[in-house]
């Protein structure tokens, strides 16, 4: 019967590499050790078949080495992608992702928040549904918080914010420039998280602008989304263009205007909020705000793990938004 081979541990890359365990450590996990180092113990680490014990490491360090990321909701493409970004972002740092899906849910992500901190994950990445629940300072006592979005009441963590007044204020000048009046804006936001502040400066907006700007809830998933896109595109005085806070909800006007009869840009124009790849496929293309995917998750990764290394970094970043004009805005058709 063959002999099984024993585990190699980290005291055996040591001793191949020459040095301490700690810094064996160090150069496994990328930190107090240069380049070269690291390159030379993830080498004879892969040579000797190491695998870092998690729960060793767990006692060791009191760390699980995982990262709670809570999704608001997961049926919007947006969030999927910024789910698997970070996954893959976290990994490359030896850390695993949690994801959670609150589902628009602020009772269940509020549920969800504390599971995760139960479950010991050594920071938690929120993009939050409501922002000023009184749950969040309690919760960033206990672990690292980092908000993606909107800040959260009461905590003084990492945040990545979206400059929501600048994104706002650049699709409704958009769409005021080019003679639209009467605007739907959907958003995902239920009347149970209100004050929100993308929704606020619509309001302030529109009172700026002199326009008539109706706030209307909408689900990320594509038949909800299509179903109050109906119900709006199909009133008697219907908007001439919407606004949506995901391009995940103008897919739902897309298919509500098909359904209708009617033509974008033609007969309704329509903007996103968040340029998921899949928009710019669209027939026509939707005009949508960019708020750079790639840039956010670079940031929150760094602020989660420098704060679970207790490590000083910025802990505030906000993100400029830039619009990208495509074909499903036009003038709106004069009456007859």
């Amino acid at each position: 019967m063959p002999q099984q081979r024993k585990r190699a541990t980290i005291r055996h890359v040591a001793e191949a590499t020459g040095l301490s365990t700690a810094a064996v450590s160090y150069a496994l996990r990328g930190l107090q050790t240069s380049e070269e180092t690291q390159r030379r113990v993830r080498e004879a680490a892969a040579e000797l078949g190491y695998e870092a014990d998690p729960i060793a490491r767990a006692l060791a360090s009191g760390r699980t080495g995982t990262v709670g990321l809570l999704c608001g909701s997961l049926e919007d493409l947006w969030q999927q992608s910024l789910a698997v970004a970070m996954g893959r972002e976290l990994l490359g740092q030896d850390r695993y992702a949690l994801i959670l899906d609150a589902a628009g849910d602020p009772a269940r992500e509020a549920i969800l928040a504390r599971q995760l901190r139960d479950q010991r994950v050594d920071a938690l990445v929120v993009q939050p549904i409501d922002p000023s629940a009184p749950d969040w300072a309690e919760l960033a006592g206990a672990l690292p918080i980092v908000s993606i979005g909107d800040p959260l009441n009461g905590v003084r963590g990492g945040e990545v914010l979206f400059d929501n007044r600048t994104g706002v204020t650049l699709a409704l000048e958009h769409l005021t420039g080019m003679g639209h009046r009467r605007i739907a804006v959907l958003t995902p936001n239920r009347p149970s998280t209100p004050d929100r502040p993308a929704e606020l400066h619509v309001g302030i907006e529109a009172a700026r602008l002199g326009i008539d700007v109706r706030l209307v809830t909408s689900p990320h998933a594509l038949g909800g989304a299509t179903a109050v896109a109906t119900e709006v595109l199909a009133e008697d005085n219907p908007p001439t263009a919407v606004f949506c806070f995901a391009d995940s909800i103008a897919y739902g006007v897309y298919a509500a205007a098909r359904a209708l009869g009617l033509t974008i840009p033609a007969d309704v124009s329509v903007v996103g909020y968040d340029s998921h790849p899949m928009s710019a496929l669209l027939e026509p293309a939707l005009t949508t705000v960019d708020w750079d995917l790639d840039g956010i998750v670079r940031q929150a990764t760094a602020l989660a793990v420098a704060q679970i290394e207790n490590r000083s970094h910025r802990r505030r970043f906000v993100r400029a938004p830039r619009l990208w004009v495509r074909d499903s805005t036009a003038p709106p058709r004069q009456p007859r």
